[in-house]
């Protein structure tokens, strides 16, 4: 028990929040719902419901994902946080058709709702909960990409690093990047539909908003895909080249794979060197070098092997300052 504890103290925090803040955001527009059947409302409780099921689930795997290895699982339990998502963009897949049925229903049998001081009243303290979600999951990719920015760099400059974030994190973020437009794209149909008579305008914005979440269902799963198969970082692998190439050690880098697993790195490298070097010098060297990849963002694996210099270029640095690595003949 103790352990598992211990291993939910270190889950995606932003997550959690995500969670709790949807939860009762869920329960506030389901009463909201529930007293003047507004179908906008409804759209945007299964909304909340749906990111707070996922949210819960992506905290659950971000922390067991960070269990140790164990003699039945030798390779550990890092990409357990890309299955648990792909589970989790089920529900919202299934709540997302749920949403745009229930808004072609009211396209094609409109009804007046009640209620709108409450409903609007609800819609805009959900738009700023989501907001502040929003905010501390835009700080958490900058905190995670090692950016320091401005007070608005979390709304502007996460969006251009949102690629290099832990999953947890990008699924939290784009899932309230969607609600917060969700819910003021809602907070207009009602007003719409209130003061000129159009009430189809709740309709449209219900299958709005499910097209929105179905947007979020297959980038998150694709995305998840990727990471659950063992996805190379192009980025790290290009960073961590130059890092190796400018120990004057190394002679040349005859393989190197980073792979993504669930939100850490695990590094693959084989390096030729002189062949005169002593045990002892190869042992340092290789220290040198573990100590420097370990250092770099994400890398909590690596695996170094060395191979004697045969006179033959396989990582080969071009003048547009890009690593590549080029096939053996």
């Amino acid at each position: 028990m103790g352990d598992l504890l211990n291993l939910l103290k270190n889950g995606n925090k932003p997550s959690l929040l995500a969670a709790i803040v949807n939860t009762v955001i869920a329960l506030l527009k389901g009463g909201a719902f529930f007293f003047t059947g507004n179908v906008a409302m409804f759209a945007e409780m299964m909304h909340s419901i749906g990111d707070a099921a996922n949210q819960f689930f992506v905290y659950i795997g971000s922390s067991l994902s960070k269990k140790a290895p164990t003699p039945r699982f030798p390779n550990g339990f890092g990409r357990l946080v890309n299955l648990v998502c792909l589970g989790a963009v089920i529900i919202v897949g299934i709540l997302s058709y749920e949403t745009i049925i229930e808004g072609w229903h009211h396209i094609q049998h409109p009804t007046e709702s009640s209620g709108v001081a409450i409903t609007l009243s609800v819609l805009a303290i959900a738009i700023i909960l989501e907001f502040v979600v929003l905010y501390k999951a835009g700080k958490e990719i900058l905190h995670e990409v090692g950016i320091k920015g401005t007070m608005l760099s979390p709304l502007t400059t996460s969006f251009a690093n949102l690629g290099r974030a832990k999953p947890a994190t990008k699924l939290v973020f784009m899932e309230d990047l969607v609600a917060t437009s969700g819910g003021i794209l809602a907070f207009v149909a009602v007003l719409i539909s209130h003061f000129t008579g159009f009430l189809q305008a709740e309709g449209i914005a219900s299958i709005m908003i499910g097209i929105m979440m179905f947007y979020v269902v297959g980038k998150v799963f694709l995305d998840n895909a990727r990471g659950a198969l063992g996805e190379t970082d192009e980025q790290m692998l290009v960073h961590i080249a130059h890092l190796v190439s400018e120990n004057q050690h190394v002679k040349d880098i005859q393989k190197l794979e980073v792979i993504k697993e669930g939100e850490y790195l695990h590094v693959e490298i084989i390096i030729e060197i002189d062949p005169q070097y002593t045990f002892a010098e190869v042992d340092d060297i290789r220290d040198n070098i573990k100590e420097l990849i370990l250092s770099q963002q994400g890398v909590t694996d690596i695996t170094i092997s060395f191979d004697e210099d045969d006179g033959i270029r396989t990582w080969t640095q071009h003048k547009d300052q890009r690593t590549v690595l080029k096939t053996r003949n």
